[in-house]
């Protein structure tokens, strides 16, 4: 089987083509700019042209793409928005047009000027990836799953914290089901307040095929897990050090014992092996984490007190693994199947089997031991 995993990041977007019949290291892979980066250079040569600018399309990640946006508000040019597209900067719209961006229906762009330049925002663009393998003579028309990542606040109400909102909803999964798989959906499962990863299963529906969509985060980290120094630890500590968020796991096997999640930066060496060694300690507190403006933290009673000075199993994964690279932990640098910055297509990859046990043999096996004999030798 075949498989189509796309780890959804702001500075880049990871993407794995995972086919059974193949050792892992031989799937092809890219890891190229993320959406919003893409976005983000569309407006600013928009800006650099003083054009105005019309967003159409569905709510996909901000950051570099909000920012482009406001340098091209600073600079007197228009911006227009669909809600749906408006929505990727703020969930409540009011705020969105207190910025400056002014709502617009579809009909109303016929209106605008030739020199407004249009823009569709989303996620996931399965035209353009199956472009990309197309120059390489690749074919995604016998793919039989899509898995995608995002990261995703989720849609706070008017007055709620972004931040607060993202780790209720956190805490309340692990409570209910502490398993990293817990942050993966069939697309039919998505929670009504995950916004994002609705807006992937809306872009991804005209793909045709089943979908399983999770948080960027917990992928990672499942990921990183199948590294062969990690599966065989007991109790350990692992963290996605990704570009923009942080996330921090105390796991027993497969089970997590504690979290906590901030953002990248805002941390250091020094600062990030504290919040390891107190998660795992079992005395990481939620209001430390939120007062630092991080997202929050959760442990466990069952994780026990520890001395101040113990050792951990730690591991490391993500972009900004080099943060860690002088730690007093001494951490593991997790390579699954060889390579960093597929860990979170990995988790995609396992996730997959988690939800389709048809197929969980053929990934396990395909994710565990390589083929006897090279692809081009395959019948």
């Amino acid at each position: 089987m075949k498989i189509l995993a796309v780890d959804i990041g702001t500075g880049t977007q990871d993407i794995l083509l995972f086919d059974t019949q193949l050792d892992v290291e031989n799937n092809l892979k890219m890891v190229q700019p993320s959406p919003t980066m893409i976005t983000h250079r569309r407006i600013k040569e928009a800006t650099h042209q003083k054009k105005g600018i019309f967003l159409s399309g569905v709510t996909m990640g901000g950051g570099p793409s909000h920012w482009a946006v406001e340098e091209h508000l600073a600079a007197g040019l228009p911006v227009y928005a669909v809600p749906s597209a408006a929505q990727s900067f703020n969930d409540d719209l009011e705020i969105v047009q207190a910025s400056g961006i002014q709502l617009a229906g579809e009909h109303e762009a016929k209106t605008l000027s030739s020199d407004v330049v249009r823009l569709t925002l989303k996620d996931f663009d399965f035209e353009m990836i199956a472009r990309a393998f197309e120059q390489f003579r690749v074919s995604l028309a016998d793919l039989d799953v899509l898995a995608i990542a995002v990261f995703d606040h989720g849609a706070a109400p008017p007055g709620y914290s972004d931040r607060q909102f993202r780790f209720d909803y956190i805490a309340k999964r692990v409570r209910e089901k502490p398993l990293l798989s817990a942050f993966s959906y069939l697309s039919d499962e998505l929670p009504a307040i995950m916004t994002r990863m609705s807006a992937v299963a809306h872009s991804a529906s005209e793909v045709g095929l089943p979908l399983v969509v999770m948080d960027t985060a917990p992928a990672a980290v499942l990921g990183a897990m199948q590294d062969r120094v990690v599966a065989k630890a007991d109790e350990f500590l692992v963290t996605n050090v990704g570009n923009f968020h942080t996330i921090g796991f105390h796991m027993w096997r497969e089970e997590i014992r504690g979290v906590f999640e901030h953002h990248t930066g805002m941390l250091d060496t020094a600062k990030l092996d504290g919040l390891l060694t107190r998660l795992g300690n079992g005395c990481l507190t939620h209001r430390e984490v939120f007062g630092d403006h991080g997202h929050g933290a959760l442990t466990s009673s069952r994780a026990g007190k520890r001395d101040k000075d113990a050792e951990f199993e730690v591991s490391v994964t993500g972009p900004r693994w080099r943060m860690m690279q002088h730690s007093r932990l001494r951490p593991h640098f997790a390579t699954p199947h060889g390579d960093m910055m597929m860990s979170g297509c990995f988790g995609l990859v396992k996730s997959v089997a988690i939800h389709f046990p048809d197929y969980q043999e053929e990934i396990e096996a395909a994710l565990g031991s390589g083929r006897e004999k090279p692809p081009w030798e395959l019948p």
